[in-house]
């Protein structure tokens, strides 16, 4: 149950695909579940200051930073690294970093966001690589997913690591005092996958305090069945995963669209069924499974998809506000004292990194 303790979140005003006037939206629909938050806004006060003026539930609640420039969509990792500073991404992931909010909402250029995340909250102890999580649907309701892209090639203690995460997140998220953790496979058996997976699976399998129940391999037709409350995979083959299943769904969408204009049978079944249709379009809506988290560093960020409505920038300052109540930083460091620190000569922030992150 949601704490009343204030809250303060920091919003990237300027990212995005559609402009201030959806992030302000957003930010006052996510009020309306989290009445205790307060918003600092990055960007051009001149455009930002009347949209939050015209939106009631945050006039009273919100402070507006201004900056004058703002990071492009096209901008590379390495270059947002080095000349970020005083954009209203930078400033936003800033005032995390100095404690003046507990989480920081971008709808920005997503490698610029990790890079500069990464330089200015380093990556928390005893994690080797951040990874980004978010939430995908399922029959049985919705389920996390990492890593989906900050990581192409991952080690055993990497995905360890990120099943501690992924069950962090969805105890916060999900209110799941013990979720089903699965690691993204080839095939069930024990001899299947690459080695990494394999490795990770027996460090699991032998663990003997683990804060989540561990189950062992998923395969991706596991995924959209709810088989495990969160799914571990590297990059490569969450971020794979995630676009297919998207994608299954416009294909989905688009033979419904076309079956139903086949005739005029076929249109009038559809004026018969499209409350239902409503309904699957509604749980099939990308919007509100939006806000992908950037787990394993000093802080919480949050990236929304740039092209997402208000809904959608609502429901990742959703995430990042149940992060916040959740503890979800320390509770990671606390849980992953099982299994030690990170090993000696783990990645550091580099260019080179951030410009293969992208």
């Amino acid at each position: 149950m949601a704490t009343m303790s204030p809250m303060v979140i920091a919003v990237d005003a300027m990212g995005g695909d559609n402009g201030p006037s959806v992030i302000v939206g957003g930010a006052a629909i996510a009020r309306e579940r989290f009445p205790q938050v307060r918003f600092v806004f990055f960007g051009d006060e001149a455009v930002v200051a009347p949209l939050v003026k015209g939106q009631p539930l945050l006039a009273d609640c919100s402070d507006i930073i201004h900056t004058a420039t703002a990071i492009s969509s096209d901008e590379k990792p390495s270059v947002a690294m080095r000349r970020g500073k005083g954009t209203s991404m930078w400033m936003a992931c800033e005032a995390v970093r100095d404690g003046k909010a507990q989480a920081a909402v971008s709808a920005g250029n997503t490698g610029a966001l990790m890079a500069i995340a990464m330089l200015l909250l380093r990556k928390a102890p005893a994690i080797s690589r951040p990874a980004i999580a978010s939430f995908v649907p399922t029959i049985r309701g919705e389920s996390i997913m990492l890593d989906l892209g900050a990581n192409v090639g991952c080690d055993e203690r990497n995905l360890v690591e990120f099943a501690f995460m992924g069950a962090a997140f969805a105890r916060a998220s999900l209110g799941l005092p013990r979720p089903k953790v699965g690691l993204l496979n080839i095939g069930t058996e024990d001899l299947k996958g690459n080695e990494a997976v394999r490795g990770a699976a027996q460090v699991l399998r032998d663990a003997t305090d683990l804060p989540f129940e561990f189950c062992g391999f998923v395969e991706g037709n596991g995924i959209a069945q709810g088989t495990a409350d969160v799914i571990v995979a590297d990059g490569f083959a969450g971020n794979i995963a995630l676009k297919t299943q998207e994608g299954t769904a416009r294909l989905i969408s688009a033979y419904l669209a076309a079956t139903f204009r086949r005739s005029i049978w076929s249109k009038i079944g559809y004026l018969l069924a499209r409350p239902a249709l409503q309904a699957l379009r509604e749980r099939l809506d990308p919007n509100r499974y939006n806000g992908g988290a950037l787990l394993g560093l000093n802080g919480l960020v949050v990236k929304s998809h740039g092209g997402t409505n208000a809904v959608g920038f609502a429901a990742a300052i959703g995430i990042a506000a149940d992060l916040a109540i959740g503890g979800f930083v320390d509770r990671v460091l606390d849980d992953l004292k099982r299994i030690g620190p990170a090993p000696a000569g783990a990645e550091e922030t580099t260019e080179e990194q951030a410009a293969v992150q992208s």
